[in-house]
């Protein structure tokens, strides 16, 4: 009788907690680190294949360079220069990218959340999105250069465009998608849509929202690369475009290699968020896996 009282004492319920809470972190920690991994490799596959088909494809040389000839370009004292101008040009298409990720996730959510709240306005405006959408983004590129200028209003615009839609339909649906006892219990105990929507909807969400930055992080990289070519003439789809007319293709090959790499690593610091802020949303040790 004693040990049960001992053992059911608040410090050592509190001790318990304690050391669950510390066994989830570590857990979410080596989540996070797999995801990391699993990108490296993910690099080191496209590496080895770009390699291979190079080798054994029989491709023009002049034309075509393989990862030892990126390498050994941007190594060469001689390349100082062009080193310099793609650490710039990379700069500003992390730049871009990331500010496009961040307002189209952030508007996604936001009009999901009113969709969610207005059934009304998602009747009438939901379509309307849909049919936005169905334009192709380089047609849209010359009208939203012509409202915003050819500044970083417009790269957000054109790379926001791009995470918008994933977002706002996957969290849409997950919002909606919550369990009917979940939400019957929160009203048995008198909650307002505001609580239920911030204790049930959002965490439930939360792994349709990740799944929607993971797909639009390495897009917002292209729309990052479209709008560089077609509106500011900066960052590495500025270097692309040039490149090829001057037959730089070491230059063009290594502009492209950096761009794969990024959405690759972007991928992952995005997948390796999530199995942290998953792991700790679930009392299940193996959530987010």
């Amino acid at each position: 009788m004693t040990d049960l009282l001992v053992n059911n004492s608040p410090g050592a319920v509190a001790q318990e907690s304690t050391s669950a809470g510390a066994a989830g972190s570590r857990q979410a920690g080596l989540r996070a680190l797999r995801a990391l991994a699993n990108a490296l490799l993910a690099i080191v596959v496209i590496v080895v294949t770009w390699q291979l088909i190079v080798k054994n494809a029989h491709l023009d040389p002049f034309t075509t360079k393989g990862p030892g000839d990126v390498w050994k370009y941007l190594r060469a004292p001689e390349n100082d220069l062009a080193r310099h101008e793609l650490l710039s040009a990379t700069k500003i298409t992390v730049r871009d990218a990331a500010l496009g990720l961040f307002s189209g996730t952030i508007a996604g959510v936001a009009l999901a959340l009113v969709f969610n709240r207005y059934r009304v306005v998602e009747q009438a405006v939901l379509p309307i999105a849909m049919a936005f959408r169905a334009v192709p983004l380089v047609a849209l590129t010359p009208l939203i250069v012509l409202i915003f200028h050819r500044g970083l209003a417009a790269v957000t615009m054109i790379a926001g465009i791009i995470t918008f839609f994933p977002t706002l339909i996957n969290v849409g649906l997950a919002l909606r998608a919550v369990p009917d006892p979940s939400i019957d219990l929160m009203r048995a105990y008198g909650a307002t849509k505001g609580t239920t929507l911030r204790k049930v909807q959002l965490p439930s969400a939360l792994p349709a929202l990740f799944a929607s930055v993971r797909i639009a992080a390495p897009l917002a990289l292209v729309g990052a690369l479209l709008a560089e070519w077609l509106a500011t003439g900066k960052g590495l789809g500025s270097v692309m475009l040039l490149s090829a007319p001057q037959s730089d293709y070491e230059k063009l090959w290594s502009s492209a290699a950096i761009t794969t790499f990024m959405g690759v690593i972007l991928y992952g610091i995005v997948a390796s968020v999530e199995q942290v802020i998953l792991g700790r949303f679930s009392d299940d040790p193996n959530a987010g896996r």
